[in-house]
């Protein structure tokens, strides 16, 4: 039976601000009056701290995650027509820091299972003009890291990790973002480690690299006024740098409430015995669930959100279009058949630290009944295509 609920939202940010927001406040006070508030040493702290957690030797505040995506492009210095793979499902940023750093993006189809980008598929993608691919580690699930770090030394290819969604995600023990060249993060307030505005960071254990991308966030600058090279205004703010110092202590802590809420979906979602998958989890990754997003039968995926939205349990949809649907997009041809399929049956459902477990409960039990419901309201002939199909 289905009790009245209060509203659940798609995520609580309130619950960990409150836990933080004392001490910022405190010394936010102490900025204000040294009015310190570009680069400085708040952010100085925050991008050792950071370097270390990553497990990589340089972390660089920037401006938003879009911007650390958009400099680790630029540094490849590309000329008109390199090629940069990534996959055709993300969010639009990773697509669009391609074009902005100078490359023409080259889309790959994803896992059905993992909605990440299918390794056995970038070879074929691989042309003389390919310079790097961007592997993302979407929704907080690591992308298969072993096979593309492969084909990266097998072609000389830079690879760009994606880890926007996957703050302290682990492939095979290590940390995502510091598995290939370059590892790029948002800290957008909605991310597992979110600021209360907008930044980013790049990490990475190349020297050089890391000089360059602190060059090319501050107007190509690395000594006022002297200016070597083109570039961006894209500076990490120390208020910003502030709130994720105090944040970086508890992001553990709070992954693991994640990782808890998504064992209590999968549980109830077992107990069940319906037709929607759960997020997939591997034994050599520590997934984060940045989003946790099932899939629902073919057609029925509007209809049970609708449900839920109208049960006061927000969604999402985590992405309704595949890079090449979006009108941006739109000139980049071919058929990617695993994304256009997934797009159109997967669902976000609520997830944060603090998620409790009788709300999960009620979450899944209005997804059953409102599944159940359309099952029993199905035509004749659309029962048997199913069942012969789940025979299949």
């Amino acid at each position: 039976m289905i009790h009245n609920t209060n509203i659940v939202p798609f995520v609580d940010l309130n619950l960990q601000n409150m836990e933080i927001k004392k001490e910022v406040l405190h010394e936010l006070g102490e900025m204000i009056d040294k009015s310190q508030f570009i680069l400085g040493k708040q952010v100085e702290i925050f991008e050792k701290e950071f370097a270390d957690y990553c497990e990589s030797g340089h972390s660089v505040g920037v401006a938003s995650g879009t911007d650390a995506l958009t400099l680790a492009v630029r540094s490849l210095s590309l000329n008109p027509g390199d090629e940069v793979i990534l996959p055709v499902n993300t969010f639009v940023a990773t697509a669009e820091a391609v074009v902005h750093g100078g490359g023409t993006p080259v889309l790959v189809d994803i896992q059905s299972n993992s909605y990440n980008i299918d390794p056995d598929l970038i070879e074929n993608s691989i042309t003389p003009k390919t310079k790097a691919i961007i592997p993302v580690h979407l929704y907080g699930k690591p992308a298969d890291m072993d096979p593309i770090m492969s084909l990266s030394k097998k072609y000389g290819i830079t690879v760009i990790e994606d880890a926007a969604q996957a703050h302290g995600a682990l492939y095979k023990g290590k940390k995502v973002g510091s598995i290939g060249h370059i590892g790029c993060f948002s800290f957008y307030p909605s991310k597992n480690l979110g600021a209360w505005g907008d930044g980013g960071a790049i990490v990475t254990s190349d020297s050089a690299r890391a000089r360059q991308f602190r060059e090319l966030r501050d107007h190509g600058s690395s000594q006022k006024n002297v200016h070597t090279s083109i570039g961006y205004t894209s500076r990490l703010d120390a208020i910003q740098a502030l709130v994720l110092n105090k944040k970086l202590s508890l992001l553990d802590e709070w992954n693991n409430l994640r990782k808890s809420a998504s064992e209590i979906y999968n549980h109830e979602f077992d107990l069940r015995n319906t037709n929607i998958i759960p997020p997939k989890y591997e034994q050599n990754e520590d997934h984060v669930y940045h989003i946790y997003a099932i899939q629902l039968p073919s057609g029925k995926r509007d209809t049970v959100q609708e449900h839920l939205n109208n049960s006061g349990i927000m969604t999402g949809i985590h992405y309704p279009n595949p890079i090449h649907k979006t009108e941006a997009f739109s000139y980049i041809k071919g058929s990617y058949p695993v994304a256009e399929t997934v797009s159109t049956k997967i669902l976000s459902l609520p997830m944060y630290p603090g998620l409790k477990e009788e709300q999960i409960k009620e979450i899944v039990e209005l997804i059953a009944v409102s599944y159940t419901h359309l099952r029993a309201h199905e035509t004749r002939h659309d029962l048997v295509c199913r069942l012969l199909l789940e025979k299949k």
